[in-house]
């Protein structure tokens, strides 16, 4: 699993499904969140600057029961 603390471009291909949050050139956390699908690129930002970063992985049920 990657590390939670990757950054991402705008643009980009997803690695893993779940939800980024928008992060600013300092670092911090907008507390804006998007949710994308891995093999989707990310959407544009609405600063040039910013970049996203998982921080819930999106967890898939077991169907074998």
């Amino acid at each position: 699993m990657e590390a939670q603390s990757s950054l991402h471009s705008p643009g980009e291909r997803t690695p893993t499904s779940g939800q980024y949050e928008v992060i600013n050139f300092n670092g911090k956390g907008t507390g804006l969140e998007v949710t994308s699908t891995a093999g989707n690129p990310f959407p544009p930002t609405s600063e040039s600057d910013q970049s996203y970063r998982l921080v819930d992985p999106t967890k898939h049920k077991n169907s074998n029961k």
